[in-house]
């Protein structure tokens, strides 16, 4: 049975929000002001389909991809960017205040850049036995297969075609697959998960699907198939091999954008503790005036953020361990001679961490987050632990989506 709506507004996961005398039901692809024909969604009375926009917001746009809507990659392309940049500022400004933190949160940035370097590519057997690569419908484990993306970065040119390539090699083993791409600058480094033990002349196709699409790197689960040539990336001065299957920001732009405010609130500190560092977007760039010491629990992208250290003429001396500072924090006395600390954790955020930074002394703390719900939480030990939330900047790498990641500074007050 459908029935019209109207919508309120945008809610913090791209939905439009009608609020009824049941409660607040959630639509997909809806704008505020808008009334819609929708169809509820079976047991779940709080979520609708959108079937027809019936009256059109002004700030409707006509979405660029063909995928919009049944790929579940981009939430929002229908909303004319003004609009979309203020709601998506506003998200940060609304979870700060829900928590009780008043600051300053300036402008967005847009850090799409070139788009997206980085994908992971689901493949699965479909029912007539060939298999679906692509990406996951939305709010599904469903696949949809994508010929082409165009928020990926040129960079990823022929990323899709290796995919595909990949999957209908791994069919016999009738196993999902998740395979992550990176666009390294000397090529494509492929990482396939999910395929199990493979025997030796199945590995051996591999490789040469590899070598047919020209791949820098194949790896699987980490391990090694195939190695053209040591996919490599830029940071600041540094060149860096990448680890297999290994964490870099979204786009070029983004880690350049989040580098550049890091950088600034760590103004002409001496030495830098850099939390969380992955392979060193941060470490690598700070290095270049300041003496640094990072750690990260993943082993291998702090080897590689030492080698490339060690082989880079002109900078400060970079000293990075692996250590796990979920269930191994520094502690304050760890932390007595740092000017700066830098923090940039998963999204479960840094909350043993904090608990640690809120105890030091040390004048200056930068935060970096990719949510802002576990950054409010971790902020309000700091604050409570006797510093002052300074300034929150938003940055847009995830264009089209409701995520949002965020820079801040904090000074411990006297």
């Amino acid at each position: 049975m459908t029935k019209h709506l109207v919508i309120d507004h945008v809610g913090h996961r791209g939905d439009g929000v009608a609020l009824t005398d049941g409660g607040n039901v959630f639509v997909p692809y809806a704008l505020g002001g808008e009334t819609v024909e929708v169809e509820p969604l079976a047991g779940r009375p709080d979520r609708a389909r959108l079937l027809r926009v019936a009256t059109p917001s002004p700030e409707r746009i006509a979405p660029f991809c063909p995928h919009f809507g049944a790929c579940g990659s981009c939430a929002v392309q229908h909303w004319q960017p003004e609009a979309y940049r203020a709601w998506k500022r506003q998200i940060v400004i609304d979870t700060l205040t829900q928590a009780g933190i008043g600051c300053e949160v300036t402008d967005l940035i847009d850090a799409h850049g070139a788009g997206r370097r980085r994908i992971t590519v689901h493949a699965r057997r479909g029912e007539n036995g060939g298999m679906r690569v692509g990406f996951a419908a939305p709010n599904s484990h469903a696949i949809v297969p994508i010929d082409t993306c165009p928020i990926l970065d040129p960079a990823l040119h022929g990323a899709l075609d290796a995919a595909r390539a990949l999957a209908d090699v791994l069919r016999p083993a009738n196993k999902p697959l998740d395979i992550q791409v990176t666009a390294a600058d000397n090529g494509l480094d492929v990482d396939v998960r999910g395929s199990g033990p493979l025997p030796a002349a199945l590995i051996a196709t591999l490789s040469r699907v590899a070598e047919a699409h020209r791949l820098a790197r194949l790896t699987r689960h980490g391990e090694l198939v195939l190695m053209r040539a040591p996919p490599e990336i830029g940071i600041g001065a540094a060149r860096l091999v990448l680890p297999p299957g290994s964490f870099l920001q979204a786009t070029v732009a983004g880690e350049e954008a989040l580098a550049a405010l890091v950088a600034a609130h760590c103004g002409k500190a001496r030495h830098i503790a850099d939390l969380f560092c992955g392979v060193g977007p941060f470490a690598l760039r700070l290095a270049a005036g300041a003496r640094v010491t990072a750690f990260d629990s993943d082993a291998g992208a702090i080897g590689a953020l030492q080698k490339a250290a060690a082989t880079t003429h002109g900078l400060k001396p970079v000293k990075a361990e692996a250590r796990d500072l979920f269930r191994r924090p520094l502690l304050t006395q760890e932390l007595r001679d740092i000017d700066v600390a830098v923090f940039d954790p998963p999204r479960q955020g840094a909350q043993a961490q904090s608990k640690q930074l809120a105890a030091s002394k040390i004048p200056v703390i930068v935060a970096v987050s990719c949510s802002i719900a576990t950054f409010a939480r971790d902020a309000r030990i700091l604050i409570d632990g006797g510093y002052r939330l300074e300034t929150v900047t938003p940055v847009d790498q995830f264009r089209h989506s409701p995520h949002v990641e965020l820079v801040a500074k904090f000074l411990r007050r006297r």
